[in-house]
């Protein structure tokens, strides 16, 4: 059974029971390293799903954070809402556990879509804009130096990441890769959204953790990454066990036509 609160978000009590609703762009022949600016850009990381009603309002936000040169936005979609009446097609299991992940890290007691993840540090339902760009604002004041993935896309759509060294003061560091669909227009049949044309973008399709760093100068080639028109891929780098991010990027080659 469920029920919508006037936050008009989604929201599952962690622990299982019933669910209840409260409511720098690259070219294709690209081979110069995307910028490492010594500011920004900035993550948002929306939690969403095609089978809640509440969540179109935050994905076309999502949309247009997308197009800014100092935000990596992404979406992943979630799989908990499924059983209510329609299967999200980009719905994993890894994206639901990073959502997961972050209620652990920033202690809350329940998952909810949407759900924008701001930095690995704050969060909101990400259906006004203006809250969002408060937390952007703070942020941006808090980050006094950022460790910047820089991003090539090589010969058949490989990935090239590079990291410098930064100081990390004993700390780990964990670098995730994300690989994205620009955009995707789906038809809903059945579930909240029966009968809307939904626009998603973003979309995570995959999603690997590139390994666990120690702030010594490094890199990695994703060979498999088929960078191509249509498609991005970002790098976030945060603290270890989902803690704030210090630094991220995105490379998105152009869309042809």
């Amino acid at each position: 059974m469920s029920m919508h609160s006037p936050t008009g978000r989604r929201s599952l009590l962690l622990g299982g029971g019933a669910a209840a609703c409260l409511a720098v762009g690259d070219s294709l022949s690209g081979r110069a390293f995307a910028g490492a600016p010594t500011e920004g850009p900035w993550a948002v990381e929306l939690f969403t799903s095609q089978g809640c009603s509440s969540c179109p309002p935050a994905d076309a936000l999502l949309g247009r954070l997308a197009r800014r040169p100092d935000i990596v936005a992404v979406s992943y979609h979630v799989d908990y809402w499924d059983y209510i009446g329609w299967k999200d097609p980009f719905a994993t299991r890894a994206t639901t556990e990073r959502q997961r992940a972050y209620v652990r890290a920033l202690h809350q007691r329940y998952v909810y879509t949407p759900q924008m993840v701001v930095e690995g540090m704050a969060h909101d339902s990400g259906r006004d804009p203006s809250t969002i760009e408060r937390l952007l604002d703070k942020a941006r004041r808090r980050a006094a130096r950022r460790a910047t993935p820089e991003l090539a896309r090589g010969a058949n759509g490989a990935l090239a990441v590079r990291l410098d060294a930064f100081p990390l003061e004993g700390r780990s560091a964990d670098v995730t890769l994300l690989v994205y669909d620009r955009r995707h227009s789906t038809p809903v049949a059945s579930g909240e959204n029966q009968g809307r044309m939904l626009e998603n973008f973003n979309v995570v399709r995959r999603l690997q953790v590139l390994g666990r760093w120690d702030g010594a100068a490094t890199g990695w080639t994703i060979d498999d990454a088929h960078l191509q028109s249509g498609t991005g891929a970002a790098v976030i780098v945060q603290h270890a066990g989902h803690g704030p991010v210090i630094g991220c990027n995105k490379i998105e080659p152009m869309v042809s036509g």
